[in-house]
């Protein structure tokens, strides 16, 4: 059976497919239970909330089971109705519509089967130690800093002496354009919208979060295995990430990577290689649906639309 035509699809029967929906609703459910909680007493949280606010997909839209394309559900009419999918002439069986998806998500795969690809491509850079959380903060007013309840380690001035004292080389736009405008001119590069997909590199830990936010751009196309995954491992180097940050967040549990020091910027280059590793291995998945679905192998290099801004 060809994945390239929905009538042909693999076909689950509803034994088969419930328990695999439960089992991602059990799996969810257990990854942002303490968001949830935190969201329904209104406590922010400094590291986990980025993944729900940066990120737009809900923990209610993460929680909705999807097989990807080129799976039929059997028995699954409240799917029906849901977008992009469509049921199979005379049969009670549910699928991605392919054509539908294509037709109103087109540039966004193109656009993002050309990024990852030259992502996966591009040597990794292994040198940054994190300084773009550090050049966000760099000679800024304090009323102006994001999580202003949490102090930072060196305080202003250690903080802002580190990155006197490093050579930025930030290739992330979406980090990038966070830095405080004394900043801007400190970094080797100057990323834009239009330039990322010639900058972005797989030993950067925002793109390797950002996988996440391309596998759930096309839902439902890719299945919810990989967007979990894909959440789990940003979970994972978001926390990373904000250890290595110039705020003390000991008292959450998260105890710091000191770049300033020889120490801390080995445990950080040693990190940031296990999590690009990771990262290139969830790519290339994704990158292999997205060159699976119909018509949509081949695609060129063009203008980022106006929704991909983040």
């Amino acid at each position: 059976m060809s994945l390239t035509d929905p009538a042909a699809a693999r076909i689950l029967d509803s034994p088969q497919w419930r328990p695999m929906q439960e089992q991602h609703h059990d799996r969810v459910d257990a990854l942002t239970a303490a968001h949830r909680a935190r969201a329904g007493v209104g406590r922010p949280h400094p590291v986990e909330d980025f993944l729900f606010t940066y990120y737009s997909l809900r923990p209610a839209q993460l929680r909705r089971w999807h097989p990807g394309f080129g799976v039929g559900l059997a028995d699954a009419q409240e799917r029906s109705q849901w977008r992009f999918h469509r049921v199979l002439d005379g049969r009670r069986i549910v699928v991605v519509d392919v054509p539908a998806f294509r037709r109103a998500r087109g540039d966004q795969l193109a656009f993002t089967s050309t990024l990852l690809g030259r992502t996966a491509a591009s040597p990794g850079q292994f040198g940054c130690f994190g300084l773009h959380e550090w050049a966000m903060v760099f000679r800024q007013d304090g009323d102006r800093r994001r999580h202003q309840q949490w102090p930072l380690r060196l305080g202003q001035d250690g903080t802002d002496q580190v990155v006197r004292d490093h050579q930025i080389k930030c290739t992330h736009y979406d980090a990038f354009r966070f830095f405080t405008p004394p900043a801007r001119p400190l970094n080797v590069l100057q990323p834009d919208l239009h330039s990322r997909v010639d900058l972005e590199q797989p030993g950067c830990l925002h793109a390797s979060m950002d996988i996440y936010k391309w596998a759930y751009k096309l839902i439902p196309i890719v299945p919810s295995e990989l967007l979990v995954a894909a959440f789990e491992l940003a979970k994972s180097i978001r926390a990373f990430d904000m250890r290595a940050s110039p705020y003390d967040l000991a008292e959450l549990g998260y105890q710091p990577v000191p770049i300033e020091t020889p120490a801390g910027k080995a445990e950080y280059v040693a990190a940031q290689r296990g999590f690009a590793a990771a990262a290139q291995l969830l790519r290339r998945q994704l990158l292999a649906i997205l060159n699976a679905v119909p018509d949509g192998s081949a695609v060129e290099v063009g203008r980022p639309a106006a929704e991909f801004k983040e």
